[in-house]
């Protein structure tokens, strides 16, 4: 099951369970729109792979099955890979 990271690992940007911007690797890795294209130019920094949107877990099935509250952040900022 996806763990629905709360945040940006570049930015720290909230991105709550409900975010259309959430971006996820296959390592589930999340970034938000925004770093995903301008400073990770599409390409994760942890295992080089691609983003693709984070599904949306129906509000309903929250309670049941929460979004991580673990916050994950790089404090100096992300660098594509090259």
């Amino acid at each position: 099951m996806l763990e629905l990271r709360p945040n940006c690992e570049c930015c720290d940007k909230d991105l709550p369970p409900e975010s259309t911007e959430a971006l996820i690797c296959t390592f589930e890795c999340t970034f938000c729109e925004s770093c995903a294209s301008g400073v990770l130019n599409q390409q994760c920094p942890n295992c080089g792979g691609s983003f693709v949107s984070r599904p949306i877990r129906p509000a309903q099935l929250l309670g049941k099955y929460p979004a991580s509250a673990t916050r994950v952040h790089k404090p100096g900022g992300c660098v594509a890979n090259s």
